[in-house]
């Protein structure tokens, strides 16, 4: 990854001129930027002007952007430094102490200790690997599969294994045709990298997986969220891709009322808010 890269995206957090509309974005001051002086003084620069090409608009999801590390042939070393960091980085603004206490914990003390977890999507397998130790300290003990079918994410995640907890290459739709069943199914950061079909698969085979609960949680799209997180993420960013792929997942990730209309109640789906830029989808499996 080049250096620009990094520099490009924190540029973008300085556009400050302009209003805020209902939704916290900024208001453009004419509607189309391309337009000719119209009603300005002469001479006179517009807005998006003198924002520069950097200007990034929050108002919808930029479906399109690609994150660095989803490159097959990006720097290894890199990749690594930015999986063994996630740790430090889904403690601080994830929340998923609180996610286990309202939803894991009680699936875990109800079935006695033969539970069985599921993390789709594990990456470095920091989150499987973080609840695992949480419902320990707890007493409860329970299976812990982590999966991602990105055979560089095994090296890093097998050094979070333990007792109970392992992790293999491999992906939902693989697990479902295995004939497959957990107690309680979730995922971290993985919603806000699927198309729209694929979300839908996505989410029908975590239901299908869940003999109980499933629980995807992700990042809530918004300007505040794109600004804290470039300036309080620069002491762990260095030789990692941690600023520049989590301003562009700020970017691709959901509204509530987006996320509640691609995970509709209608399929059985809530969309809930559990601590601060956070969205956490919760089905009742169906396994």
């Amino acid at each position: 990854m080049r250096a620009t890269d990094d520099r490009r995206e924190c540029a973008r957090v300085r556009a400050t001129d302009g209003r805020r509309d209902s939704d916290g974005e900024r208001k453009r001051e004419s509607g189309n930027p391309r337009e000719s002086h119209g009603g300005r003084e002469p001479g006179k620069r517009s807005v998006s002007a003198r924002r520069g090409p950097h200007h990034v608009s929050l108002r919808e999801r930029d479906r399109a952007l690609q994150e660095l590390m989803d490159d097959p042939d990006c720097d290894p070393h890199r990749l690594a430094a930015t999986w063994q960091r996630f740790d430090a980085v889904n403690r601080l603004i994830s929340g998923w102490d609180t996610i286990y206490r309202r939803a894991v914990r009680p699936v875990l003390a109800r079935t006695g200790g033969s539970a069985r977890v599921l993390d789709l999507g594990c990456g470095g397998g920091d989150v499987l690997a973080r609840l695992a130790r949480l419902a320990r300290a707890d007493g409860l003990t329970a299976e812990w599969l982590g999966v991602d079918p990105d055979a560089r994410a095994l090296p890093i995640a097998r050094r979070r294994e333990a007792p109970g907890v392992t992790f293999r290459t491999t992906d939902s739709a693989t697990l479902r045709a295995e004939g497959e069943r957990f107690d309680l199914v979730l995922s971290n950061h993985v919603l806000h990298h699927l198309t729209d079909a694929e979300l839908h698969a996505f989410a029908d085979d975590s239901l299908a997986l869940s003999r109980q609960i499933v629980v995807h949680a992700d990042i809530e799209r918004s300007r505040t969220a794109y600004a804290l997180y470039a300036a309080g993420i620069t002491p762990l960013a260095p030789g990692t891709f941690l600023l520049t792929d989590g301003l562009r997942s700020i970017r691709r990730s959901y509204r509530e009322a987006e996320l509640a209309a691609a995970l509709p109640p209608s399929e059985g789906w809530v969309i809930r808010r559990p601590v601060p830029f956070r969205l956490v989808a919760v089905g009742r499996g169906r396994g």
